[in-house]
């Protein structure tokens, strides 16, 4: 089966190397991360969780602008009990490092198993360009480590965030620079 992606034009040619480099740049990126992820998986862990918590702080300082600006009572009111959870759940994740590590550990499996599926449906997607099967094998990795989070559980919930994330930024990266490449070919031709 011949594939043809282009139609030899100077501009869809330069789309194509655009797209390609994107990928290598998003690949090398992830690789990078998830090989320190996987060196120190507890740090890894503490630090997710700790920007998580930040994240949370921001979206109540939002909240609480937003209760600042409100035009009606009941808009104010609604905001400020936003603002108030948004400050104790981010406060909690951000201040406490330790405490709640089971349960984002369940979130964590959660999204990847929600990831891999997307980068399944992705892959399929991809399918007519050499290389698509690295994208399938990375959903299938991702979901593999969604599960053998919640199989682990509880006791791995303080290496599994660190290092699973870790496995699963590689594997992302690694597919990402194997399209990369793939794609490579394509535009040459």
């Amino acid at each position: 089966m011949t594939l043809v992606v282009n139609d030899g034009t100077p501009e869809m040619r330069a789309l194509l190397e655009k797209g390609r480099k994107r990928l290598r740049t998003v690949g090398i990126v992830l690789l990078l991360l998830g090989i320190l992820a996987v060196a120190f998986p507890f740090a890894t862990t503490i630090a997710f969780k700790t920007v998580i918590g930040w994240l949370f702080i921001i979206g109540a300082v939002g909240h609480f602008y937003g209760a600042w600006n409100a035009d009606t009572p009941t808009r104010r009111w609604i905001d400020v009990v936003q603002g108030v959870l948004f400050a104790l759940v981010g406060g909690w994740l951000a201040f406490f490092p330790l405490t709640g590590i089971v349960t984002l550990t369940v979130l964590l499996a959660i999204a990847f198993i929600l990831q891999g599926l997307l980068e399944l449906a992705m892959a399929f997607r991809l399918s007519q360009f050499p290389g698509w099967k690295w994208m399938l094998f990375s959903g299938g990795i991702a979901v593999l480590a969604g599960v053998l989070i919640f199989v682990e559980l509880p006791s791995a919930a303080t290496w599994a965030i660190g290092l699973l994330l870790g496995i699963n930024l590689i594997s992302s990266g690694l597919s990402y620079l194997m399209v990369s490449m793939a794609m490579r070919t394509v535009t040459k031709s």
